[in-house]
């Protein structure tokens, strides 16, 4: 990076930043393992997080980003938004299970 100017620097440390909230979201929605643990870990609220603070730096980067750097952004943001919607949705449904197959365990049982 010596050999950059300051604009250029500025773009690889941009996408820099927001390729590492992304892969943070993708650990945190389960869709990708924990480099760390090497296993599948889902925490909602994290991925949320990571999902809000990227939509901080685009609120507070408006106007000054490259197209590319726009569309990255924002690209980034939509597919996460969608998935996070998405493992939302079946967490919700898994709590709504929940307490159904107990029941059900219940009335076997007695």
């Amino acid at each position: 990076m010596e050999n950059l100017t300051n604009e250029q620097k500025n773009q690889t440390l941009f996408i820099t930043l927001v390729q590492q909230l992304q892969m943070q979201a993708w650990v945190s929605l389960g869709k990708i393992k924990n480099p760390v643990t090497d296993k599948m870990d889902k925490n909602l609220n994290l991925a949320k997080l990571s999902i809000d603070m990227l939509d901080m730096l685009k609120a507070k980067s408006q106007g000054n980003l490259s197209e590319d750097e726009k569309r990255l952004i924002d690209q980034t943001l939509s597919n996460l938004k969608l998935n996070f919607v998405d493992e939302k949705a079946k967490a919700d449904r898994e709590k709504t299970a929940e307490p159904a197959t107990e029941q059900k365990a219940e009335e076997k049982s007695s």
